[in-house]
């Protein structure tokens, strides 16, 4: 289900879903988090982009898999560039996993700072806010070191 589109592998183009929107839910997430102000401006992007990232990371996962399993049916795949291929899918495993946690994480604070949730402790307000932006640096560091390594390992050569 997740291995082709037309005879063309279906990583390549899944994987841009990811490499937009997880981005964009680090940044959205950071500015809920650090600007109460815009809050109501941009939860709907947020809420939005928490459910879509995950989504998104998902389906690279689930294509990545599918696509070195082709490679490697086809032994297009040994030795050093198949150490290559399995760096960047743990990284890519270790961004899907972050990337569910700050969807999770960020909608949870979404629905604390609500308009409903007043009885809510500022204390905890401010220990999930700084979850929320811990989580979002690490999910940065992690995708664009994912990308990087597929990147890499696609100019660099197989």
């Amino acid at each position: 289900m997740f291995e082709e589109i037309n005879n063309l592998p279906l990583h390549p183009l899944v994987v841009h879903g990811a490499v937009v929107l997880i981005p964009l839910l680090v940044l959205g997430a950071v500015v809920y988090a650090v600007a109460p102000r815009l809050r109501p401006r941009v939860s709907w992007a947020v809420v939005t982009l928490a459910v879509a990232a995950p989504l998104a990371a998902l389906f690279a996962k689930l294509s990545g898999d599918a696509f070195r399993q082709r490679l490697i049916d086809r032994n297009a795949l040994s030795g050093e560039v198949l150490n290559r291929v399995n760096d960047h899918r743990s990284l890519g495993n270790i961004t899907l996993w972050l990337t569910i946690a700050l969807g999770v994480v960020t909608l949870l604070f979404v629905l604390v700072t609500s308009r409903r949730s007043r009885s809510v402790p500022v204390w905890s307000v401010v220990v999930v806010g700084l979850v929320v932006v811990g989580l979002a640096a690490v999910s940065g560091y992690y995708v664009f070191q994912t990308g990087d390594h597929g990147a890499r390992a696609v100019w660099e050569g197989f």
